[in-house]
């Protein structure tokens, strides 16, 4: 599912239109990404929880030519599924 049918099943199911269901889509997500800035981590009960990690520097060697690179630390967004969301998931 892309966002343009995520918006219009949201606006089918809560009987907006189109364009205020973007509207609400865009403010969560725009939400989410700030809680995750500020505080790292973002748990939505019934869902699962996302949470910002430091991938630590590290050394990749090029399968090619064998050179060794250093790849510099990064931050990764990682989600675990509630318990809830595998459950539904699986039936």
């Amino acid at each position: 599912m892309n966002n343009k049918e995520f918006v219009t099943a949201l606006a089918a199911r809560t009987d907006m239109t189109a364009r205020e269901a973007g509207k609400h889509a865009a403010t969560l997500m725009a939400e989410l990404a700030r809680a995750l800035d500020e505080n790292g981590a973002l748990t939505v009960q019934g869902f699962g929880s996302f949470e910002v990690k430091k991938k630590l520097e590290r050394v990749m060697v090029n399968p090619t030519t064998k050179q060794r690179l250093l790849v510099p630390p990064k931050l990764v967004l990682t989600f675990k599924a509630s318990q809830l969301l595998k459950d539904k998931v699986k039936a």
